[in-house]
Order: C-alpha cells, then sequence, then structure tokens
C-alpha cells in the first residue's frame, strides 16, 4: 500500500477547509491598494503616487512571544493575532509611517481549519483597527515538529511615508514635551516572567477569578496589544511629532532611549501614570523591584510621542476631543543617562 501525505500527518483537504474559512475575513481588511485575491502565489499593493513625493516603504515583523501559551490555556484563539498585528504596525507607526499591508506566517502540528479560522479572525479585525489590508499569509501544517494542538505565528507590515518627512528622533529637542497613550494591559512583551509569576509562585489557575481585575487572571492576560493607527498616525498627518516610541520589550528603560539623539535624556514622572492593576499584582506577587518591572514592562503606557512646547497645547486639545486619555509624563533635558523615571 503506497503512502501519501496524510499518512505523514499533513491533511491538504484540511487546508483547502481553512482557506474557504478565512476568505469573508480577508476581504473585510481590503483597502484601495490592494491588487490581489487570496489564492494567488504572492499579495499585490499599488502605492498612491499623488500623495506621496518620495514614498519610502517602512517594514516591521514579530511575534506574540509566549502570551501563545495563554491562548493554549484558555482554549481562545481569536485575539491572539490582533497581538501580531499590533506588535509589527506600532513598530512602522514610530517612523511616521502609514501601515499599508500585513501578511502572517502560522506553523501548526495539526491543522485544524476552524482553530485556524479564529487565529485569522483576530488578524484580520487587528488589519481593521490598524487600516492595514491583509494581503496574503501560510499556514504550515508540521507533524512531528510541533504538538498537535499547539502553534506559533509571526507577522509582516509594510508602511508608507514620504522621506522629508520620516520620524527618526532628530528633531528632538531639550525642552520638548513627553506625551504617553495608554496601554490596554501588558500587551505582548515580558510573558515568560508573567507565567513564572503567575502559574509557578503564586500557583494560580487560568481561571481563577481575581477581585481586583474583575475576571479570571487568564482573561485578563489574554487582552489584545492595542493598536495605535488611530489616534498616533492622525497626529503625524496634523503635527510636527518629533519622536515616537513603541514601548515593547524592555520597557521604559530600553526603549525610550533609541529615539533620542545623543546628549538628551527623558526625564518621566511615573506618579500620573493610571497602572493597570494587573501590574501591581504581578510585582506583588513576583517580589519585583520597581526597575524591574519598568524594565520589562509598559505599565500603563504602550506609546510615547514627543512635541515641541509649542505644539503641546492643540495636541492635547486633539486628543481631549477624540476623547483619547494621554499623560504628560515630563520633558526632554540634557544628559547622557537616556532615561530617568522620578
Amino acid at each position: 500500500m503506497s503512502l501519501t501525505y496524510k499518512d505523514a500527518g499533513v491533511d491538504k483537504e484540511a487546508g483547502y477547509k481553512q482557506v474557504n474559512l478565512i476568505k469573508g475575513l480577508i476581504k473585510k481588511t481590503h483597502t484601495s491598494g490592494v491588487l490581489s485575491d487570496i489564492g494567488g502565489f504572492s499579495g499585490l499593493f499599488q502605492l498612491d503616487n499623488k500623495k506621496y513625493n518620495e514614498p519610502v516603504l517602512v517594514s516591521g515583523t514579530d511575534g506574540v512571544g509566549t502570551k501563545l501559551r495563554i491562548a493554549f490555556m484558555m482554549d481562545t484563539h481569536n485575539t491572539i493575532g490582533e497581538d501580531c498585528v499590533a506588535m509589527c504596525v506600532n513598530d512602522i507607526l514610530c517612523q511616521g509611517a502609514k501601515p499599508l499591508f500585513f501578511l502572517d506566517y502560522i506553523a501548526t502540528g495539526k491543522l485544524i481549519p476552524e482553530k485556524m479560522a479564529d487565529v485569522v479572525e483576530g488578524v484580520s479585525n487587528g488589519c481593521i483597527k490598524a487600516g492595514a489590508a491583509l494581503i496574503g499569509g501560510e499556514t504550515a501544517e508540521m507533524p512531528g515538529f510541533y504538538k498537535e494542538d499547539e502553534y506559533d505565528m509571526a507577522g509582516f507590515s509594510v508602511g508608507v511615508v514620504d522621506k522629508d518627512k520620516i520620524i527618526n528622533g532628530s528633531k528632538i529637542e531639550e525642552g520638548n514635551y513627553i506625551i504617553g497613550l495608554p496601554s490596554s494591559g501588558i500587551h505582548s512583551n515580558g510573558y515568560s516572567l508573567v507565567r513564572k509569576i503567575v502559574f509557578e509562585k503564586t500557583n494560580l489557575n487560568i481561571d481563577n477569578f481575581i477581585p481586583e481585575l474583575g475576571k479570571t487572571i487568564g482573561e485578563e492576560l489574554l487582552i489584545p496589544t492595542r493598536i495605535y493607527t488611530d489616534p498616533v498616525y492622525y497626529m503625524v498627518e496634523r503635527f510636527n511629532i518629533k519622536g515616537i516610541c513603541h514601548i515593547t520589550g524592555g520597557g521604559f528603560y530600553e526603549n525610550i532611549p533609541r529615539m533620542l539623539p545623543d546628549g538628551l535624556t527623558a526625564h518621566i514622572d511615573t506618579n500620573i501614570i493610571d497602572t493597570p492593576e494587573i501590574f501591581n499584582l504581578l510585582q506583588k506577587w513576583g517580589n519585583i523591584s520597581t526597575k524591574e518591572m519598568y524594565s520589562t514592562f509598559n505599565m500603563g503606557v504602550g506609546m510615547i510621542l514627543v512635541v515641541s512646547k509649542e505644539e503641546l497645547e492643540e495636541v492635547m486639545k486633539f486628543l481631549e476631543e477624540k476623547e483619547e486619555k494621554y499623560y504628560i509624563l515630563g520633558k526632554i533635558k540634557k544628559g547622557f543617562e537616556g532615561v530617568v523615571l522620578c
């Protein structure tokens, strides 16, 4: 009897079923630049040559790390794709780029079409929030490499910005103001430490209800990463934003200095941040120092922008009109520390 690919653990029919399940999810994300449809060998996207004089493509790629383990434990898969989109598009926003399109890669031990469709549902929702089109992707069934009930995923996003409008921090000056935009929670960084604290040090179960959070610990840990296209891209279009920083792995101490020219330091008052309760609990449960917390997590601020004193009032008015919560975190001063928290 001859062997088939299915005998080796790869079910082509399941792949065809998955494609049919996700077609509508992908179509919902399509914007005017999309020239291709699902099923081709690559995705096609046309730039608007009337809007950009010297268009520069800005790209970013990322995954969601061990937050995937929470999705497996919860058996909830329709939000993790949104995290993947967020981690990519938030990075390209830091250069002032408008997100254009996104592609995903999912590898699994056993292709279960309905589960993969749930994952792509999250990707689709994330793309809609980001204003980016989902124009392609790949799902690889890899028996013997991944466990049957597990998967890994990564994403890739491309945006565009006019060359003379690229934000690289070079225009940041002493006296500029630092504005913080709230996070939705832990986002997608620090989960190896989170899992060690929650499931090893405190021995909580994924479905334990935490009164301080008003939900189970699993529900809290699976809250999707916030996507900042709105309001950040609209601020970039309207104001002279001098620097943008996505607070990801490495927290405040690693990420904020990345946007600053040499000889300048961000002085930040952390006392004004409305830190989500999950961070306070993690610090208490894990007996973690405050410096370590700010070196690992976003602590309630997922995106930071630098603006001039002259534009500060107009930026604040813009955010208030959009009913967008924000923090005036501090100012840029001379110094070589990179960031000083007080």
